[in-house]
């Protein structure tokens, strides 16, 4: 066998990553450099191709007829959410440490290289304690549960667990992203609620809680569902396990809560206010996958070209593939950079930095997923006829990429949302007015597209507008993220080749960029 590159072995994902450390530097590199090491063992990677390949199933009924309403997972899926959660993932931002949540988002970021469709149930799981405050009392029963860095499947109710994970099931057909559309009822029984509804799409639906949305009588109200009650189980019913697009490793239900019993997670009327901070933090997470998607399949195009000879020499050596390969690098910098950003933001606490961290979510959400699906899609052209093969990371990487851009508001209502946040916090204005202007005057083109974009937008666009607008805007921030904080080539060939006309439609129609530099940042 000639001309075919070795396999990878085991990667040391926080060591051969400098962009990540760069970036990451808010975060426990300690902690970091432990977990990449781990994450990327050769073991690692096949257990998680392994949860992938085969995919959990519906085990509705037992042999006597009575409902059991269970998911039966490979046991590689099991070993994968154990890594990460016994990791801290879901529980690093909550116990006090410095930093935690920028430490969070890098290690969404490794786990997305390699387990994608396992970032969703641990996510949730991370999301739900701003929820839980609405509840004190339920907060002081499940948080140490979400937060306990262990995972435990088993069928019990949470007082006889040592650790918990939580789902979340707000999509009904009728209504998509319209909340408004919700039908799900809740009448109340006691200091609890019965649920009556369907919900359309339930990730995780063996986690031991789901936060859902249902119409109280005072309005649409947040509620805590417990999958398994004492001595009985909660009458959560599945109807059937989708067949998704991406992954297939975590199921995804549609479930019927058939007068299931429900605990308020604040007043009558107030879900959407009580949801808001939960999708916060779901939508960091959503916003950094695409960057560790497009990592992976970036480091297995390289790894590739670095091995392969065409025409008696290494592909990497050859000035079109170089081009290919760079100008997909900075869209995977600028990604990983911004979304870094952003949970920094999220750590400091402070008013103008929560204002940030709303809408930076937001537009980093936005842009990364636009870019994330070209980019894996030119990476598998990178390697040919054998990135299309199964036992290439890249076929799942590809399917997985849309994902992300649908989970909690897709392209369109991000766009509005961005523009809502603008005209109703205005110190989301001044925020981000003053991450673009701090770095006025040192490079002059960015300079120029900072005044063509006031220019453009003087005021807040109209609705048909808005995407120009948001691509323009996380942009420009983008851009003023790695003028901070990469190396001066890697800014300057972002500001050439994203802020100037000065290059084609496809992805490598660049030209004038020190490409060695920018493809050093792949390791």
């Amino acid at each position: 066998m000639t001309n075919q590159p070795p396999a990878r072995g085991d990667l040391d994902m926080w060591a051969s990553d400098p962009a990540l450390q760069d970036h990451a530097f808010g975060g426990d590199g300690d902690h970091l450099a432990l977990f990449g090491r781990k994450m990327g063992r050769s073991a690692m990677r096949d257990t998680a191709q392994e949860a992938d390949r085969i995919a959990p199933h519906a085990r509705l009924f037992d042999a006597g007829g009575r409902r059991v309403d269970e998911v039966v997972y490979h046991p590689a899926y099991h070993e994968i959410m154990q890594a990460g959660l016994g990791a801290g993932y879901a529980a690093l931002p909550w116990e006090g440490a410095e930093g935690g949540h920028s430490t969070h988002a890098a290690m969404v970021y490794m786990t997305a290289q390699i387990a994608p469709g396992l970032c969703a149930p641990m996510t949730m799981t991370y999301a739900a304690p701003p929820a839980l405050r609405a509840a004190p009392r339920l907060f002081d029963d499940w948080v140490p549960k979400l937060t306990a860095r262990l995972y435990d499947p088993a069928i019990r109710p949470l007082g006889q667990k040592a650790g918990a994970t939580m789902a979340m099931a707000v999509t009904e057909k009728q209504g998509g992203t319209d909340a408004a559309a919700i039908t799900t009822c809740a009448v109340r029984d006691g200091d609890a609620y019965r649920l009556r509804g369907h919900k359309w799409a339930c990730t995780a639906p063996m986690a031991d809680g789901i936060i859902t949305l249902a119409q109280a009588p005072g309005g649409l109200t947040l509620f805590l569902v417990p999958r398994w009650l004492e001595g009985t189980r909660n009458a959560v019913h599945i109807q059937r396990l989708k067949e998704m697009l991406g992954g297939r490793a975590a199921a995804v239900a549609e479930i019927e809560f058939a007068d299931a019993l429900a605990y308020p997670l604040g007043e009558e009327g107030d879900g959407l206010a009580r949801l808001r901070d939960t999708v916060l933090h779901t939508r960091l997470d959503a916003g950094i996958a695409p960057a560790g998607l497009m990592r992976a399949a970036l480091g297995a195009a390289h790894h590739w070209c670095s091995h392969r000879t065409v025409r008696e020499a290494q592909l990497i050596d050859q000035p079109l593939m170089r081009s290919v390969l760079a100008d997909l690098a900075l869209d995977w910098e600028g990604a990983l950079a911004f979304s870094l950003t952003v949970a920094r933001a999220f750590d400091e606490g402070s008013e103008h930095a929560r204002a940030f961290a709303r809408l930076g979510a937001a537009l980093a959400k936005y842009l990364n997923n636009r870019l994330c699906a070209p980019t894996i899609a030119e990476a598998l052209e990178c390697i040919g006829g054998a990135g299309y093969d199964a036992a290439s990371p890249l076929p799942l990487l590809y399917r997985e990429a849309p994902l992300n851009g649908l989970w909690e508001g897709p392209a369109n209502a991000l766009c509005l949302e961005i523009i809502r946040i603008l005209r109703e916090v205005p110190l989301a204005g001044e925020a981000l007015s003053d991450a673009l202007g701090a770095v006025t005057g040192e490079y002059r083109r960015y300079d120029a597209a900072l005044r063509a974009h006031m220019g453009r937008f003087p005021r807040l666009p109209d609705e048909g507008q808005a995407r120009w607008y948001a691509d323009s805007l996380a942009t420009l921030l983008t851009a003023s993220i790695l003028i901070r904080q990469s190396p001066p080539a890697v800014a300057d060939a972002y500001i050439a080749t994203r802020l100037t006309g000065e290059r084609g439609r496809s992805a490598g129609a660049i030209s004038g960029i020190d490409t060695g530099a920018v493809l050093a940042r792949l390791g």
